[in-house]
Order: structure tokens, then C-alpha cells, then sequence
């Protein structure tokens, strides 16, 4: 009998049948690029582990200790954290710490979101004015707080200003009211320039097309900033406050250089309690109970800010 031939096939159904499917390569070969990125990054996670998870642990493990200089230790439970409650210099310290952190964290994300805008409008000029304004983050935190120091001081700068206006001279460093505004000024002045490049990269990721669409439907710029801008720059903005909130809380050098701790310890912070209990009373066990409590602490804040900031505008 003979063979029926096979019916002919369109070219159509030839395109409808899709590419042939490749054979997948061995699993040696699929596992290389992610082994060979692993060798690249495996050195400084190893330098990580070393330099930040250990004693990381170690600072835990210490705060159940009564460690002194001389390495000897005893294990004493959760005697050092019962301290702490009743440490009336620590209670002087984290209330520092709050304040300073009330003040330091929103003024300096204000300043570093506005010049970020600013900059983000400017057509002429834009590389130079980023550099100007990233200028004083590269500079010494020592450098910095002796120069302002300088200007805070009666004889100073600000009071010779405030003189020839008739006006009294002000004690910035040496009022317990105004010592960590004063601070604060000082370290935001030094440090929005890095969250400034974080907003600015952030609003160049914002296509253009949204604003143009709100600007069509007749949105005035302070609604197309609150509906458009700040949902997509969100992202940045957490990064920036958890990194400022997370630079607030660990303070220390324009307080060691500018004020000591002072006036009667109204600038006395978490970290330099840590110092004071580490490095002069040499009592390394509580000064690690100090830092895991500042550890917590931060952690709080910086969930309490994402809890925030994932909340659908209104």
C-alpha cells in the first residue's frame, strides 16, 4: 500500500512553532558566574565579618561582664543592664542624645532635600554648586568643630556681628539650652552634603513624564511635589534618615572638640558616656552594655521611621 505523503506545512506554522529550545548548559558552567562575582566580594565581606560582626558580638557577650584592662573577667548576668536603670548619668545621657537627635535629624534632611531641589532646577552651574555644597562633609570632623568653636565663642564671630547690631552676646556653647542646637547646627553643616547627592540622585530617577503629565493636569508645583515627588523619592529618603538618625545617636567628635560634654553635661551624649566609661574609667563591661542599649535604640528609630514612611498618601 502505498505512503500517503505528509501534508505540506505553511511558513506560517513554521513561525508558530518559536525558536527550537537550547539545551541547557551544564550546571558547572551555570554555577561559575555566581562563584567567580562570590570570589570578588568574598575578601571584603571577610573584612566585614572581622571588623563589624564580631565585635559586634563580642560588645554583647562583654555586657554580662564585669571586664576590666587587665582582662580578667567575671560572669555577672544582667547586673550591668539593672545599672543602667538606675545610672542617673545614663538617664542625663540618653536624654542629651534624644534632644540633639530631635534637632539634627529633621533639620539636616530639611536643608540636604531643599538644596537637593534647588540643584535639580539649576540648568547653568549644577556640578559646581554640588561640589561647593559637598565641600564641608570631606573636611575634618576636628577641623570643623575647632573653627566653629571659634565662631560660637563670646569674643567670636556671631557675637562680633550681633555687637555691632546692639545686640547682647550669646552664649552658645556655655547655655544648657542652647549648647545642643548649637551642635546640631555644626554637624548638619558638615554632614547634609552627603544625603544631598543621595535626593538628587533620587529626583534624577524620576522620569520627567510624571511631572509633565501633572503640570498638564493643572497641578501647582507644591501638589506635584506631594504627589509625584515625594511617593518616588521615598526609597532615598528612608536611606537618608536612617543614615542621619543613625550619625545622630553616634555623635562624638564635634562634642569631644567643641564643648567636652558640657556645660554641667548638658551635651554628656550615649557615645561619649561609652568613652568615658571605656577609655577613662576603664570599665569595658559597662561601656558595652552602653553600646548594645544605643544599638537597640537605633534600631527602634529607624523601624519606627520605615513604619512611617510605608503608609499610603493621604
Amino acid at each position: 500500500m502505498a505512503r500517503l505523503a505528509d501534508p505540506p506545512v505553511s511558513r506560517g506554522d513554521v513561525q508558530d512553532a518559536g525558536p527550537a529550545r537550547q539545551p541547557k548548559a551544564p550546571l558547572r558552567f551555570r554555577l561559575r558566574e555566581p562563584i567567580t562575582g562570590l570570589l570578588f566580594v568574598l575578601p571584603m565581606l571577610a573584612l566585614f565579618v572581622v571588623f563589624r560582626f564580631v565585635p559586634a558580638f563580642g560588645a554583647v557577650g562583654m555586657s554580662f561582664t564585669d571586664y576590666k584592662i587587665s582582662g580578667e573577667y567575671d560572669f555577672i548576668g544582667v547586673d550591668n543592664y539593672a545599672r543602667l536603670l538606675d545610672d542617673p548619668v545614663f538617664a542625663v545621657s540618653l536624654k542629651a542624645t534624644l534632644v540633639y537627635a530631635a534637632v539634627y535629624v529633621p533639620f539636616t534632611v530639611l536643608v540636604a532635600l531643599g538644596t537637593a531641589l534647588l540643584l535639580n532646577s539649576v540648568v547653568w552651574g549644577r556640578g559646581l554648586f554640588r561640589g561647593m555644597l559637598f565641600m564641608p562633609y570631606v573636611t575634618s570632623f576636628v577641623f570643623a568643630g575647632l573653627i566653629w568653636r571659634f565662631v560660637y565663642e563670646i569674643d567670636g564671630l556671631i557675637n562680633g556681628l550681633l555687637g555691632r547690631a546692639d545686640l547682647g552676646p550669646v552664649d552658645f556653647l556655655g547655655d544648657t539650652s542652647l549648647v545642643l542646637p548649637s551642635l546640631a547646627a555644626v554637624s548638619a553643616w558638615k554632614g547634609f552634603g552627603y544625603s544631598m547627592l543621595i535626593l538628587v540622585a533620587g529626583l534624577k530617577a524620576i522620569p520627567r513624564s510624571y511631572l509633565e503629565a501633572a503640570l498638564v493636569d493643572g497641578a501647582n508645583a507644591w501638589q506635584r511635589f506631594r504627589l509625584v515627588v515625594l511617593p518616588l523619592l521615598r526609597p532615598a529618603l528612608f536611606f537618608v534618615l536612617v543614615i542621619e538618625t543613625i550619625g545622630a545617636f553616634q555623635v562624638f567628635d564635634t562634642i569631644y572638640v567643641m564643648t567636652g560634654g558640657g556645660p554641667v553635661r548638658a551635651s554628656y551624649t550615649l557615645v561619649y558616656a561609652l568613652f568615658d566609661q571605656g577609655f577613662r574609667f576603664f570599665d569595658f563591661g559597662y561601656a558595652a552594655t552602653i553600646g548594645v542599649v544605643l544599638f537597640a535604640i537605633v534600631l527602634i528609630v529607624s523601624l519606627i521611621q520605615r513604619l512611617f514612611l510605608d503608609r499610603e498618601p493621604t
